[in-house]
């Protein structure tokens, strides 16, 4: 499985900043990145996944106010440990760490591997996977 390297405007998204801020990364060498076939910047989808989980950050702490649960959170597999049955699928999203048990099959079917670009869908205990 090859994951598709990640354009610089959407690696931004992912990871909650600018285009800018992104390209700064790259421009100091603290993100590596590539050229695709028009001389774009884009990044390595497990390269991206390795810096957003190597720079997650807890959201701030609030002590009270009102609460809009939202039960899609948009990331990136930064891991995946599987045997003949079963696999762990561990997501960064945004300073989250989503980790699922799912199928071997359903890993497969998937496409998932470090660097693809994924939703965890929470409802109450359990964790789905999606691929957009």
């Amino acid at each position: 499985m090859t994951v598709p390297p990640i354009r610089v405007r959407d690696a931004a998204a992912l990871l909650g900043v600018s285009d800018d801020t992104v390209r700064r990364w790259i421009d100091s060498g603290a993100l590596p990145s590539l050229e695709d076939e028009t001389g774009r910047k884009v990044i390595g989808g497990r390269d991206l996944a390795d810096y957003a989980r190597e720079h997650a950050v807890p959201p701030p702490e609030i002590a009270s106010g009102g609460s809009s649960a939202r039960n899609r959170l948009v990331g990136l597999v930064t891991e995946v440990v599987s045997d003949a049955v079963m696999s762990e699928v561990s997501m960064q999203c945004g300073p989250f760490t989503i980790v699922s048990l799912m199928s071997t099959r359903s890993v497969r079917e998937l496409g998932l591997e470090p660097g693809k670009v994924t939703v965890a869908v929470v409802k109450a205990t359990t964790v789905i996977v999606e691929t957009p």
